[in-house]
């Protein structure tokens, strides 16, 4: 896949990162390419730029109800990443933009192509003259820490909505004919764009996309209740498994493995999915998704045996298993779908996997939040931050749904620090490209929960 472009010589650099810009920096010179100037240095916004506290707050930075909550960007942040002071808190949410950084190459600002190219830029690209905002008709959280993303693409949000369905009907036979209903609510072309809106084309979005649709059957026809069960799952999932990460048997058994994969709709998914995303993917994409899949499918069985013992854990059980039972396995393929690849040894640096830990874990429980009067609704008991807050702290239902808020908001905040700590270390254009992509993705993601109304609605707590 293209390298997004070279990186800057500097000696603070992690030794992944350090060994991965000499190679690049040897292959310029031998190629006469000039090496960019200005990047040796993270500087950082002097703490007199702030503004005082009260005052308005800079135009991009997001602002939200909860007082005492405030952006916290860490000491040696690049230039461009404003440094925030308090910022007294409003009567009501208001939101604007995600500050344009400048660590990170931008993505695309529109419906044009302009946005789409890695080379890094020494000036971003201008904000939009009007602040973003949720659409008209969007579930508003009070005091919920959110970024507003722009419009998906209709176009390919349309060509993608045909092409998945196209897919699940005829390729994998993913559903039945009641099923087409909420299928169409689900709205994963929307979903996909907004979450991976510098993808070249739409067949890179495909990928993602079908990913996702297979994951969610395995979700709701294994685990949920479209048919799902705590009993048996760990069989049922380590058969799913192995359509990602295929068995390598006998002459005389592996006929019967591989007739296996079509058995039902989820491992039908999983192996249409995963023969198109490898080969879109390196080898070493590939691997590290089927990592992140089974950390995924660790998840479930936990939340699993603890269904079946009618076990409620800890708060910080809880989240130890969402960190598992998550979105990760999504934005952790963000630079397949972006056309480029992060180097494995720059994925494996630890300051670049909590990075990913984070994302995953604040957008978990975005979903927890969102779909929490729908699991309510649902048989049987749900497990959800909420819900299980309320057990082990004894808080009413509106209390505890107010203190899963702050959970998600400090998860956002620990999540936009080590994103911005491992840009200021490791300044590697691929590295800054693929953390922006991550918190594009995080940013999509509760835009397509926050406006699904087909799906989601909001408690009558305020």
């Amino acid at each position: 896949m293209p390298d997004p472009g070279l990186s800057p010589l500097q000696s603070s650099l992690p030794g992944a990162a350090a060994s991965f810009t000499a190679r690049v920096l040897a292959d310029a010179a031998a190629h006469g390419h000039a090496v960019p100037q200005g990047l040796a240095e993270a500087r950082t916004v002097p703490a007199e730029a702030a503004p005082e506290p009260g005052a308005a707050a800079p135009t991009g930075l997001p602002v939200e109800a909860p007082a005492g909550i405030h952006p916290r960007i860490p000491a040696g942040a690049p230039l461009g990443l404003p440094a925030a002071a308090p910022v007294a808190a409003p009567s009501a949410v208001v939101t604007a933009p995600r500050p344009d950084p400048g660590w990170v190459p931008r993505g695309p600002s529109g419906l044009g192509t302009a946005g789409l190219s890695p080379v890094f830029r020494a000036e971003p690209p201008a904000l939009p003259a009007e602040p973003l905002a949720a659409p008209a008709d969007a579930l508003i959280i009070p005091g919920l820490y959110w970024h507003p993303v722009p419009e998906p693409d209709p176009v390919r949000v349309e060509e993608v909505g045909l092409r998945i369905k196209s897919w699940a009907l005829d390729e994998v036979q993913l559903y039945p004919d009641d099923w087409e209903g909420d299928f169409d609510g689900f709205q994963v072309g929307r979903y996909m764009v907004a979450c991976h809106p510098d993808a070249p084309t739409v067949d890179h979005l495909m990928v993602a996309t079908r990913l996702m649709v297979a994951e969610n059957a395995v979700d709701d026809c294994y685990c949920e209740d479209l048919g799902g069960s705590p009993v048996g799952l760990g069989g049922r999932l380590l058969l799913a498994h192995t359509a990602l990460d295929p068995l390598y048997s006998t002459a005389e058994y592996q006929p019967a493995w591989a007739e296996s994969l079509h058995a039902d709709a989820p491992r039908r998914a999983y192996r249409s999915a995963m023969e198109y995303f490898v080969r879109q993917a390196t080898p070493s994409q590939a691997d590290r998704f089927r990592h992140d899949m089974a950390r995924l499918h660790l998840g479930y069985l936990a939340e699993a045996a603890w269904d079946e013992t009618n076990h409620v854990p800890e708060v910080w059980e809880y989240l130890a298993m969402r960190q598992f039972n998550n979105f990760r396995p999504c934005p952790t393929i963000t630079d397949t779908v972006g056309g480029y690849e992060l180097p494995a040894d720059l994925h494996a640096q630890p300051g670049m996997q909590r990075v990913l830990a984070l994302a995953g874990n604040a957008s978990t429980i975005v979903n927890d939040l969102y779909s929490y009067t729908k699991e309510l609704a649902s048989p049987g008991r749900h497990m959800n931050l909420p819900v299980v807050l309320a057990d082990r702290e004894s808080l009413s239902e509106k209390d505890a749904y107010l203190k899963a808020v702050e959970v998600h908001n400090d998860l956002m905040r620990d999540f936009e620090a080590a994103s911005a700590e491992l840009a200021a270390a490791c300044p590697v254009p691929s590295v800054l490209r693929f953390l922006r992509g991550v918190a594009v993705w995080v940013d999509g993601n509760h835009y397509w929960h926050q406006t699904n109304t087909y799906r989601y609605s909001l408690p009558d707590f305020w």
